[in-house]
């Protein structure tokens, strides 16, 4: 049998009567209880001192030795972690969306030293009352129609007790403003929570500078998987079309041709693995580091899938730091994948060379239609202008007037001072 449906919460009493009052009320309840231990506390060291009158004692046991335990208390960073989750799960509001975390500076744990403090105070306050105001307000509704009416006055003293009729009204009255208290702590615990267990403007600055690593990171490596495994699929769709067509006729260069296919296939899946690796934070895996130490293999997947190089590559590139080789080599791989994409099986120019402090890379080709199938989207271009600006170099692409497009590409070897 289906459940019966619950009747909706008029929207008017939703405040008072819905379902986050009742959770905030159950973390109130949860402060109350927190304080007896530092209740008890305070009346064995009280009462082991002779310290004032009654009056006296009453406020070290019930107020002063409790807050200030329950201050010290709330400095252990732990504490932060343990109220900020119980926070999230039954105030809610805007402490709901905030990371939880613990206590990293003195600023952090003195907030929630005051936030342990007032949370364990404000609910021992709700909580005597809801423990004590209903039995009291169940009396005073039934007083008109039980025995107990005028010995209740005159228990309290009164020797002309209330009409009868009126004590039902005082008791909801009783009820009702106990519920407006439990609303009203709840939602201000609510609010303060993002102030008081909320991360401090230092602790913002530096989750805001590890996101964006984590960011940049992600971006790299997205440009990692681009460049290399959408290079290896072109190379070896041209391939396969080239042992296609001279299967019958040239088997040795057919053969040569699968290879280079196996080789290129092989290569992507290791920069595929290497990449995944590092997004499921696997230590063991490390990204691929080709430089333009790799480029002739490069350039010689290149040539078995039909594409005619001229290349002149500078011998002196021993001095290249790592970085800018690895960046390099990339924006190479790139070009010669856009020109495949987008232009098809036509002469490449390429020239690597070091130039004062300077890595130049120029690249160029025909213009000519798509391969057939080719679909776009791809985002080559802003890849390489994303390695450029990190480098703090300088690029151009377009056609050249000639009917010719053009890479140039200058890269620093030094990091501007």
């Amino acid at each position: 049998m289906s459940r019966p449906a619950r009747a909706p919460v008029p929207p008017r009493l939703r405040p008072l009567i819905g379902r986050a009052v009742w959770r905030r009320w159950s973390y109130l309840v949860a402060g109350g209880a927190l304080l007896m231990p530092y209740w008890f506390l305070g009346m064995l060291m009280v009462t082991a001192t002779p310290w004032g009158g009654p009056v006296v004692q009453g406020v070290l046991i019930l107020l002063v030795l409790p807050l200030v335990a329950a201050f010290v208390t709330g400095l252990v960073p732990a504490v932060r972690l343990l109220e900020g989750a119980a926070a999230r799960e039954l105030l809610g509001g805007p402490i709901a969306s905030l990371p939880p975390g613990q206590a990293r500076g003195w600023e952090s744990r003195v907030r929630t030293g005051a936030w342990f403090a007032l949370h364990l105070h404000m609910g021992v306050v709700v909580s005597g009352l809801s423990l004590a105001v209903p039995p009291f307000a169940a009396v005073l509704i039934m007083a008109p129609v039980t025995s107990w009416n005028e010995r209740l006055w005159r228990a309290w003293g009164l020797d002309e007790p209330w009409p009868a009729w009126t004590t039902p009204f005082l008791g909801l009255a009783m009820l009702a403003a106990v519920l407006v208290l439990i609303a009203a702590a709840g939602g201000l615990l609510a609010r303060l929570a993002p102030r008081l267990l909320g991360p401090s403007a230092a602790e913002r600055l530096a989750a805001m500078e590890a996101r964006a690593v984590r960011l940049a990171e992600r971006n790299r490596l997205a440009r990692e998987l681009h460049d290399s495994v959408g290079h290896a699929l072109s190379v070896v769709t041209l391939q396969a079309a080239a042992a296609g067509r001279v299967l019958d006729r040239d088997p040795e260069f057919a053969r040569e041709a699968l290879g280079a296919i196996e080789e290129s296939a092989r290569a992507a899946l290791e920069d595929l693995d290497h990449v995944l690796g590092l997004l499921r934070e696997d230590s063991s895996r490390t990204a691929p580091q080709l430089t333009l130490r790799d480029l002739d293999r490069l350039l010689d997947q290149t040539r078995i899938a039909g594409v005619e190089l001229d290349v002149a590559v500078d011998p002196d590139l021993e001095r290249v730091p790592a970085a800018v080789s690895r960046e390099a080599y990339r924006i190479v791989q790139e070009g010669l994948t856009n020109a495949l994409r987008h232009a098809g099986r036509v002469p490449v120019r390429l020239r690597v060379g070091v130039r004062g402090e300077r890595l130049e890379v120029e690249m160029s080709n025909p213009l000519g239609a798509r391969p057939a199938g080719h679909h776009g989207g791809g985002r080559g271009l802003g890849g390489v202008r994303e390695r450029v600006t990190v480098l703090g170099g300088r690029m151009t692409a377009g056609p050249d007037g000639d009917g010719r497009w053009r890479l140039a590409v200058s890269l620093p070897l030094r990091p501007a001072s």
